[in-house]
């Protein structure tokens, strides 16, 4: 168990380190106030597509796809029940309004994108990052939609679900499956693999950077005082990832499916509650107290949680 604890603890230890170089960057004003957006463009237009179009690209295939859907169809349940313990959860933590909605989407959807796809292949290895991101793909299409809907304030009026999925991660999903699927991907010459994959290595590292950044802009002091937010992140590290890993285990999911599971349920409360209210007028200091307090937290209890997985359930 000390074993995969430690193996597991370096690269989320990598990530860590990256997020407090870009939380001093910040405080110190190396870089200009709007850095954030920058990054955050860079990781939705460039970094995360590239990642997703190379590992599709790759592995790909009739085959791959017939014997995942379960996966995917195992995903989708859990999301489900994530949805409806969500509803039932985030009127304990903020009674109505606005507040009420970011919690609806920070104990349903951890940072399964970002986080996510960058720990997954640095513990699991390469090939398991497709895996993952089938997976996931239920998370994506719902995050996109329903989550996303729910994070804009009804001020700025109704958003077309639809309209939503148009967007460079989701496009990137459709290309790499048709570069794989087709087998063009093994044409294309070696420079735009190397690209692909040299800019998709750099997803995770940005990333944290980015989260750092967006947690330097306020008091760290004021950010670790909501005492709601440490329940939450127990909720979304500990609690709501162990409950969806027995109840996979229960209904005969494969050890493959769990530590899936465990990696997309398991990561830490997600930086679109503090993107998206940012962008529209919301009030964003909630979403960065989560981001501070979960993404700092999760560097131990995701080593811990793996480890147990391997040595209760695996």
């Amino acid at each position: 168990m000390s074993e995969v604890f430690l193996s597991t603890l370096s690269p989320m230890l990598t990530m860590f380190a990256c997020m407090v170089i870009g939380f001093v960057l910040n405080k110190k004003k190396i870089c200009p106030e709007n850095t954030a957006s920058v990054l955050s463009k860079l990781e939705t237009n460039v970094l995360l597509p590239a990642l997703t179009i190379h590992t599709f690209g790759r592995y790909c295939t009739v085959e791959s796809l017939s014997s995942r859907y379960q996966q995917i169809l195992c995903c989708g349940l859990v999301l489900a029940v994530a949805i409806g313990l969500a509803f039932v959860l985030a009127p304990l933590f903020a009674k109505k309004g606005y507040q009420r909605n970011i919690y609806h989407y920070a104990l349903t959807f951890g940072n399964f994108g970002f986080m996510g796809n960058a720990i997954v292949p640095a513990i699991l290895g390469e090939a398991a990052l497709y895996d993952y991101m089938l997976f996931t793909l239920p998370l994506n299409l719902a995050a996109y939609t329903w989550g996303v809907a729910g994070l804009i304030p009804k001020s700025e009026g109704k958003q077309n679900p639809l309209k939503s999925l148009m967007n460079p991660p989701m496009f990137s999903v459709a290309i790499g499956m048709i570069l794989g699927l087709t087998g063009v991907n093994r044409y294309l010459p070696t420079f735009v693999g190397n690209t692909l994959s040299g800019l998709g290595n750099c997803m995770g590292p940005v990333a944290m950077v980015l989260t750092g950044f967006l947690i330097g802009q306020y008091p760290v002091g004021k950010l670790l005082s909501d005492k709601k937010v440490y329940i939450a992140s127990v909720l979304r590290l500990f609690v709501l990832p162990a409950l969806f890993i027995v109840m996979l285990k229960l209904l005969g999911a494969d050890n493959t499916t769990l530590t899936l599971c465990l990696f997309a349920f398991g990561t830490p409360l997600g930086l679109n509650t503090v993107v998206f209210p940012a962008a529209y007028g919301g009030d964003p200091s909630t979403g960065v107290s989560m981001a501070t307090i979960s993404h700092t937290v999760c560097v131990i209890t995701i080593p811990i949680m793996y480890a147990l997985l391997n040595v209760v359930l695996l």
